[in-house]
């Protein structure tokens, strides 16, 4: 089973959050960067996947300031030297799918083919909203989202993917589609040059473009997409070849989901799925839970219900919430001294038949010397064939 990080960039601690608008402190930011720097060397060092960063802007509370993932994965990767560096992810829909090639298959070559590709269809309506008006006029798309803003959000995001994926794999592209035609029309090209050493060109008239470089991984980087919690999206996953990350789910449901891509799929049950687990490990479980109330449960309260994220826990049939002692016993989470999470992994790899778990870290909300303790003990003590990546 690989294990990956998360890495939610909170700004500060909660304390300096809740005094307000912590997003405007570049002195937090600052040390936001120099904490999760020394993490990700000790994460590199300890044999982790890889580690990722999702996409959101405008985050004045200062909650998940990650803007730009695949500008924090070149900074990471310039301090490491295997791990690899993704997204969980860019959100398609408000993106334009050219540049997104582009800048991924960059980050590749630049990291000598380190680099993942992580992609979402974007839920927060105050950024979504806004950068995606111009590129696509589409809408964030929220669990409860209506029908026709989901499925205009939806159709942007497979149409952007499926470029993303010809830019990388085709020598010139050429699309028409409803958000995106290439070229968009008769676009006039008699350049001497491009006739004689280009392509593209027809009676002087551009028919493709070449987008540029290819990824030096072939035929492009593995696919990740966060975070998966409904049966058309683990079905989309599967037919793409898109690994799933799914978040905490009632058991009923993570069951029902993973059958359904390994269906879809052909694939061997859980292969292709990657389950989300909030990771904090400390001397004792009370010292663990404790340190998750500022952090996890903190972020989970002020930032995730609001948008819909707890349904996923209800079960299916009753609408009941699933219990807090039965996710800390079955491995909902990753939260206790090092024999309860060392349980907790082990619940995962008997009750959910997955190959991948990424670890949810809390950069700023969890102290920096807590993380740090959280990352070494899982490595060293929970999982240590880490040790040997």
């Amino acid at each position: 089973m690989k294990t990956s990080l998360f890495f939610l960039p909170a700004i500060g601690r909660k304390d300096e959050i809740t005094l307000g608008q912590a997003g405007l402190r570049p002195d937090l930011y600052d040390r936001m960067l120099a904490e999760l720097s020394e993490q990700a060397v000790l994460a590199d060092n300890a044999g982790y996947e890889s580690i990722n960063f999702t996409e959101h802007h405008f985050h004045i509370e200062g909650l998940e300031l990650s803007n730009n993932p695949v500008l924090l994965d070149l900074y990471i990767a310039m301090q490491t030297k295997r791990i690899k560096v993704g997204q969980l992810g860019i959100v398609l829909p408000a993106e334009n799918p050219i540049r997104v090639a582009e800048n991924i298959a960059m980050l590749d070559h630049m990291t000598g083919g380190r680099a993942c590709a992580g992609f979402a269809r974007g839920y927060q309506r105050r950024w979504v909203d806004v950068m995606a008006q111009q590129t696509h006029g589409i809408h964030g798309a929220t669990p409860d989202a209506p029908e026709e803003i989901d499925a205009a959000n939806r159709a942007a995001f497979e149409e952007c993917f499926d470029i993303v994926i010809k830019c990388w794999t085709e020598d010139m592209l050429s699309y028409d589609g409803k958000y995106w035609k290439i070229p968009p029309g008769d676009t006039p090209w008699d350049v001497e040059t491009t006739n004689l050493y280009g392509a593209g060109v027809e009676n002087g008239i551009l028919k493709a473009v070449a987008v540029l470089p290819k990824p030096v991984q072939k035929p492009y980087p593995q696919l990740f997409q966060p975070f998966s919690a409904t049966e058309r999206s683990i079905r989309w996953c599967a037919e793409k070849g898109v690994v799933a990350v799914l978040p905490p789910l009632h058991p009923k449901l993570e069951k029902f989901l993973i059958a359904a891509y390994a269906e879809t799929s052909g694939k061997p049950l859980g292969e292709g799925v990657a389950v989300l687990r909030n990771l904090i490990i400390a001397d004792t479980d009370e010292e663990a839970l404790a340190l998750a109330q500022n952090s996890a449960v903190f972020a989970r309260n002020a930032w995730f219900e609001p948008f819909g994220f707890g349904r996923g826990l209800e079960d299916p049939d009753t609408g009941e919430r699933y219990p807090f002692e039965d996710m800390f016993k079955n491995g909902a989470m990753l939260v206790g001294s090092v024999d309860t999470v060392r349980r907790q992994l082990d619940a995962i790899r008997e009750q959910t038949p997955v190959s991948w778990v990424f670890a949810w870290c809390y950069t700023s909300l969890l102290p920096h010397k807590h993380m740090m303790n959280s990352l070494e003990l899982f490595a060293t003590k929970v999982n240590p064939e880490l040790n040997g990546a």
